[in-house]
């Protein structure tokens, strides 16, 4: 019997893929473990390995396809000893999949832009609304609500009684046969008397105004002043979490400055100092996102309250800091992480976020390169940005937003001097850390950041 060979899920967020290139052709002897297919996710390139042997009969989904659901047939497998050319032909004649057969979809939620463990999921969508529950007969008599088609019974001289006192029928409780409103209903109504508790308000957040359909923005310019590109699965994903983070996360921000004159003289030193390998390159060249790496990293361990993630059943507390760092990419942007890394030389932290960033940037990172983490930091100051806050990507409870470092005149000692001073923005999740936990977190990344030599002790 044929073997379909499915779409993988490659990530916790993954819900369509582009078929980027098949790495087997039809009629192909294929082995467990043989990489078949190149499968571009919502964050990297990644190869598929066969599980099955056999020969590849028929590919239903050409490469460069874009996508493609998870579960889907891309292709079939004919298993030993079977005739290639009718299973292929029966692929091919295979009517579509019904649509009980294919996956649910998984409720929408912004990351941050990273593929973390999605976030609380979205209310399920009903194909239609529940009927209405029977009214309580303590509430009022069951012809006083109406017919089910939203009649309210009353005598013709009530419902001008009524209008004429500017009454609305449904607030008035009726007492005649079956609950029909009747003129003395009104008299009592017109008193206050027997009319019918106010609904309670639903309990629901505040109203959130409907965004604008693709329609509604596309008529508010000329027809052929624009163009359209698609949205690809990065940044599909990088705006559900982002939103997501956004409306369920209570952000706070603290924003700190801090003078860096010891650290970019240290960083000098280094250097100058770093080994070289045969070619007379440097084994490593630090940089100031390497050192804030590394600060924010001691930080945690220092104020360990903070390395926190929230969770509705309660708080978990992680033992190591694993840093994720913003590596912006064509489409959009991914921060893999430094695992551990309060226990790294700073050497190593450098190191490993330059493949990172490159690996980055050839979308060839492994999903648990960048899933997971216990905080992130987001460096703009190469754009000259010295100033600006970042949203928090669940299941973080921190990030913290570096900006550029810049000459400011300060006073020391009752004397203006200038210092190399850089702005940093923590934002914290309120449900995990108060204001004066994340003053504290902040308070000790600036006095390590400030004061580098103390990473190392």
């Amino acid at each position: 019997m044929p073997i379909n060979i499915l779409m993988p899920a490659l990530s916790p967020t993954m819900e369509k893929g582009n078929l980027a290139k098949w790495l087997k052709k039809e009629g192909d002897k294929v082995k467990s473990g043989d990489v078949i297919a190149e499968i571009e996710t919502d964050k990297a390139t990644m190869e598929v390995e066969a599980v099955d042997e056999g020969t590849l009969a028929k590919i239903l989904v050409p490469e460069g396809t874009q996508d493609v659901p998870v579960n889907d047939v891309i292709a079939v497998l004919a298993g030993e000893g079977e005739d290639v050319k009718a299973a292929g032909a029966s692929a091919a004649k295979a009517p579509p999949k019904p649509a009980a057969e294919a996956p649910a979809p998984k409720p929408a939620a912004a990351a941050p832009a990273t593929a973390s463990p999605p976030l609380a999921p979205a209310p399920q969508q009903q194909a239609a609304p529940p009927p209405a529950a029977a009214p309580s007969p303590q509430a009022a008599p069951p012809a006083a609500q109406g017919n089910g088609h939203g009649r309210i019974f009353s005598s013709p001289l009530a419902r001008r009684l009524a209008k004429d006192a500017g009454i609305d029928l449904s607030r008035i409780l009726g007492t005649g046969p079956h609950g029909r409103i009747i003129a003395r209903d009104v008299d009592e109504a017109k008193s206050g008397k027997g009319l019918k508790a106010p609904a309670a308000a639903p309990a629901a957040g505040p109203a959130i105004a409907p965004s604008m359909s693709d329609k509604q923005i596309l008529a508010l310019f000329e027809p052929g002043s624009y163009d359209i590109v698609p949205h690809d699965n990065m940044r599909r994903t990088i705006a559900q979490r982002l939103t997501a983070s956004v409306q369920t996360v209570p952000h706070f921000y603290l924003t700190i400055d801090c003078d860096i004159g010891r650290l970019l003289d240290a960083r000098e030193q280094i250097n100058a100092a770093a080994p070289k390998d045969k070619e007379k390159k440097p084994l490593y060249k630090l940089s100031v996102n390497d050192f804030v790496i590394k600060a924010m990293a001691v930080a945690l361990q220092r104020i360990p309250d903070c390395n926190v993630s929230w969770t509705d059943g309660g708080m978990v507390k992680h033992k190591h800091s694993d840093v994720g760092v913003a590596v912006a990419m064509p489409g959009g942007l991914i921060t893999p992480i430094i695992r551990m890394a309060e226990t790294k030389p700073l050497s190593a932290i450098s190191n490993e976020m330059k493949d990172f960033a490159a690996r980055a940037r050839a979308r060839k990172l492994k999903p648990e390169e960048y899933q997971g983490g216990t905080t992130a930091v987001s460096n703009l100051g190469m754009y000259g940005i010295n100033h600006f806050t970042a949203v928090i990507n669940p299941p973080h409870a921190t990030i913290l937003a570096v900006g550029t470092s810049e000459q400011r005149p300060v006073v020391r000692d009752g004397k203006i001097e200038i210092a190399n001073i850089m702005s940093v923005t923590l934002s914290c999740d309120h449900r995990a850390i108060d204001g004066a936990l994340g003053a504290e977190l902040i308070g000790a990344f600036k006095q390590l950041i400030e004061n580098p030599v103390m990473m190392m002790v």
